[in-house]
């Protein structure tokens, strides 16, 4: 069993490496999805020791909230389960809005619940910005949510550095989800200092870039159509990335372990990162993922991967 890591300065107690569920129930992201595979998939997960589930209202929407609370009340096991979910987004003329005002977060928030079915949920994030409500307003009523027991810990997702330090003014902040991989690394220099200030866990989405960083593309591999509209399969880059992603197969082939495995070994090597939420379309790949934890990192290693991606 994978030693259980705190996020941020919540009560909040994690494997490092979660499970992301966009493929659970998100029709609206991935056509033709099997929902039973889906529900087998948060089955594996849980029966393997994999505690961090997170999920959003936008992948369904709502449905994948909604398979995750059948099969986490069929574990009998919800103690033991740390759900996080995302609020903010809104339907208006079939165009997505995103709502941070007080009364709309604590309505949906009323909704999560019940379409998890249960009790409280343990970190509720706020999944975008939107224009309009001051963010340490949109964090305070999280806060009252807190106080009554609803929630256990408060996030945020996709604000700007100036929109996290509005949000955290009276600290409530438990942890940020933002886009960071190896192949886009900006945060380090804006959000990173920051988050490692003020005791926030970041936790990673796209971590490996659409697949890229799995090791699976060469240089003759035919691209999807949805995969070609990535910033990171384009041109000139795409081929500057494989030839990185080359240099790391030689450690991860050394290692007797998969690139992917090694990126998100060396993702737990920073230190404002506690956990991983790599997502997963089939349950052997939430079990695959697990293998990231017999990965050690040398320092030598990490600091060449350092270099590599720089």
């Amino acid at each position: 069993m994978a030693k259980r890591v705190q996020l941020g300065k919540s009560e909040l107690y994690v494997n490092p490496i979660g499970l992301g569920t966009n493929a659970v129930g998100g029709h609206n992201i991935h056509p033709d999805l099997d929902e039973e595979a889906g529900r087998q998939l948060v089955r594996t997960a849980i029966e393997h020791g994999i505690n961090f589930i997170d999920t959003a209202f936008m992948y369904g929407p709502g449905r994948s909230e909604e398979l995750i609370g059948e099969v986490v009340k069929e574990s009998g096991n919800r103690s033991e389960i740390i759900i996080a979910t995302k609020v903010s987004p809104k339907f208006v003329d079939n165009s997505i809005v995103h709502d941070n005002s007080p009364s709309f977060l604590r309505e949906e928030a009323e909704k999560c619940l019940k379409r998890l079915q249960t009790d409280y949920i343990d970190l509720l994030y706020i999944h975008f910005p939107d224009q309009e409500t001051p963010k340490a307003e949109a964090v305070g009523a999280l806060k009252q949510l807190k106080d009554e027991g609803k929630i256990r810990a408060i996030g945020v997702s996709n604000f700007s550095i100036e929109q996290l330090k509005d949000a955290n003014q009276d600290g409530y902040v438990d942890v940020y989800q933002g886009e960071y991989n190896l192949l886009n690394r900006t945060v380090e220099n804006t959000l990173f200092p920051y988050v490692r200030e003020h005791r926030i866990s970041f936790v990673p989405y796209f971590p490996l870039a659409s697949g890229l960083l799995t090791g699976k593309y060469h240089k003759d591999t035919v691209i999807s159509e949805s995969r070609a509209k990535s910033k990171f399969f384009k041109g000139e880059a795409y081929e500057q990335n494989l030839q990185k992603v080359n240099k790391l197969r030689q450690i991860a082939v050394a290692k007797g372990a998969e690139v992917s495995h090694v990126v998100l070994a060396w993702y737990l090597t920073r230190d404002a990162i506690d956990a991983i939420i790599p997502g997963a379309k089939r349950a052997e790949q939430v079990l695959n993922n697990l293998k990231t934890l017999d990965v050690h990192l040398s320092e030598e290693e990490i600091n060449e991967i350092d270099r590599i991606f720089l």
